[in-house]
Order: structure tokens, then sequence, then C-alpha cells
């Protein structure tokens, strides 16, 4: 998978990297992790799973049965911890540049730590 991630990508990757979640937690911690910015629906969350699971990035942990419906959770692969780590490192090093830079417009710097 190329980076950089779309941020729903980077977003489903980070909510596994705190414990293997269903479809639904997805959804949930994805909506979390942004402060609802993105909203996951169903069908576009299972296809970014399948790509993820097909790249490699992400495995299914388990499988049970809730109210006669199969639930399925997903965990985060060994690949796709380093590429969220890696992915998490380029994102910081570009805002750091910019908070940099930013820091240099004297009008922008109220506010600015």
């Amino acid at each position: 998978m190329e980076t950089p991630l779309r941020e729903p990508t980077f977003l489903i990757l980070t909510a596994l990297a705190g414990e293997p979640l269903h479809g639904y937690g997805l959804i949930t911690e994805v909506s979390r992790l942004s402060d609802g910015r993105v909203t996951l629906r169903p069908g576009t969350l299972y296809g970014a799973l399948d790509r993820l699971v097909d790249a490699g990035l992400v495995e299914v942990d388990h499988e049970e049965v809730v109210d006669s419906r199969l639930r399925r959770y997903y965990r985060l692969s060994e690949q796709g911890g380093q590429t969220l780590v890696e992915e998490t490192e380029r994102m910081r090093r570009n805002v750091e540049a910019a908070t940099e830079r930013l820091r240099k417009i004297p009008r922008l710097n109220e506010g600015w730590a």
C-alpha cells in the first residue's frame, strides 16, 4: 500500500493499533479519533478492510456469533503496524516543517505556542 495513506485508512490502522475491533467498533473509534470529522459507512469500511487485508496491513483476529449474526474482529498486522509507524513519522516531519515555517509569519504567531 502506498503512502501517504488516505485519512480514513490512517484512522482505521490507528484504531486497530489499540485492540482488535469489529466493524461497528471501528466505525465508532474512527469517528472518535477524528472528532467526528470522518464518518465511515459500513460499505465503505468493509471495502477498505478487504483492501487492507489483501495488502497485508490488517488481519482477521477472530469471529463470534452475536444475536445470530457473525461478528468479525480485525487486528493490525505486523506490516500494518510498521506502515502506521512510517506514516506517523512522515506526518510528524511534515507538521514540524509547517509549524516552523508558520512561526516566521508574524500575524499567524498569535495563538501559536
